[in-house]
Order: C-alpha cells, then sequence, then structure tokens
C-alpha cells in the first residue's frame, strides 16, 4: 500500500528538478533569441529608412514640377501641409504625409540638407538637395545612416552619420 501511495503522488505533478530543466532550456532559448530580434528590428528599420528616402525623392520630384519657380523643397514641413488647412501652397505642398512629415520614422530621423540655390531676377530657386536618414539611437533603432542626393544614387554611412561613402545595393 505504501507503493501505491508513491506512484498516485508522484504521478500528480512534476518535481522540482524537472522544473528547473524546463526553466533552464527556455532561459537558454531567450538569450539566443533575443539578440536576433534586436537585428531583425535593426534591419527591418533600416529597410523602411531606404524606402522612405526613396519616397521623399518622389515627392521632391512632384514638387519640383509642382512649383517649378521654387524649385525643390528644402523642408519636410515644405514637403507635408495639412489637407485640411486649404490648398497647397509652395510652404506646404502636400505631397508627403503621415509619419514621414514629422521627420521621423521607425527609429530614423530624416532632414533635407546642403541645398543649392540659384538667385535669377530676385528669386531663389533651389536647384540641388541632398536626403538623410540616421538612426535616432545608433545600434538600437539602426546601424547605418542613409543619403541621397538629387541624382538618386543612395549611399550609407556605416558610423550610423550622414558621411556617406558606400553605395547601397
Amino acid at each position: 500500500m505504501t507503493q501505491d501511495f508513491r506512484r498516485t503522488r508522484r504521478s500528480a505533478g512534476f518535481t522540482l528538478m524537472e522544473l528547473l530543466i524546463v526553466i533552464s532550456i527556455i532561459l537558454v532559448l531567450m538569450l539566443v533569441a533575443i539578440p536576433t530580434a534586436g537585428k531583425i528590428r535593426r534591419h527591418a528599420n533600416e529597410v523602411s529608412a531606404q524606402k522612405s528616402l526613396q519616397t521623399l525623392e518622389e515627392a521632391e520630384s512632384m514638387y519640383n514640377s509642382t512649383y517649378p519657380a521654387t524649385g525643390f523643397a528644402c523642408t519636410l514641413q515644405a514637403l507635408a501641409g495639412d489637407p485640411s488647412a486649404g490648398p497647397s501652397s509652395a510652404q506646404a505642398a502636400g505631397v508627403i504625409n503621415g509619419q514621414l512629415s514629422t521627420g521621423i520614422k521607425d527609429g530614423y530621423i530624416f532632414s533635407i540638407t546642403n541645398c543649392t540655390k540659384v538667385t535669377a531676377n530676385n528669386t531663389e530657386r533651389i536647384t540641388g538637395y541632398k536626403l538623410t536618414a540616421v538612426p535616432a539611437t545608433p545600434g538600437k533603432s539602426g546601424d547605418r545612416g542613409f543619403c541621397l542626393d538629387d541624382g538618386g544614387a543612395m549611399k550609407a554611412d556605416p558610423a550610423g552619420g550622414t558621411n556617406c561613402t558606400q553605395m547601397v545595393q
């Protein structure tokens, strides 16, 4: 009868040793998965930044064709605009919206820099620009910075800044 009691008690649950083994296996799996998840997120943010730069380049092209006397936009605010604020203008064209118009999207900070201006007939016309996307927190939100000039060549800075020297494939 004592033997039957032990069997019944044994089959009623897990031993402490079994639980410790299961917990240690789960911890090992988590230690392997967490760094991989961070890498995947950084890569996804980098791909999003590259696509967003291409979107901004298309918006610049639309802006230039809509406002040829102004040329290109030199601020994200000029490309953005509130549709409920009335008709679009050179100061608020409404060709981008959402997160991209704020300059921050998916862990990257976007800006338009190095605007080249030409003055003709007392009117300034922007003839060139450089689009940049840098990680908000290098190493966490992304590893590389990206640049796209008015010629359409996308380059990367492996250090996460705007010193873009490597071509992006």
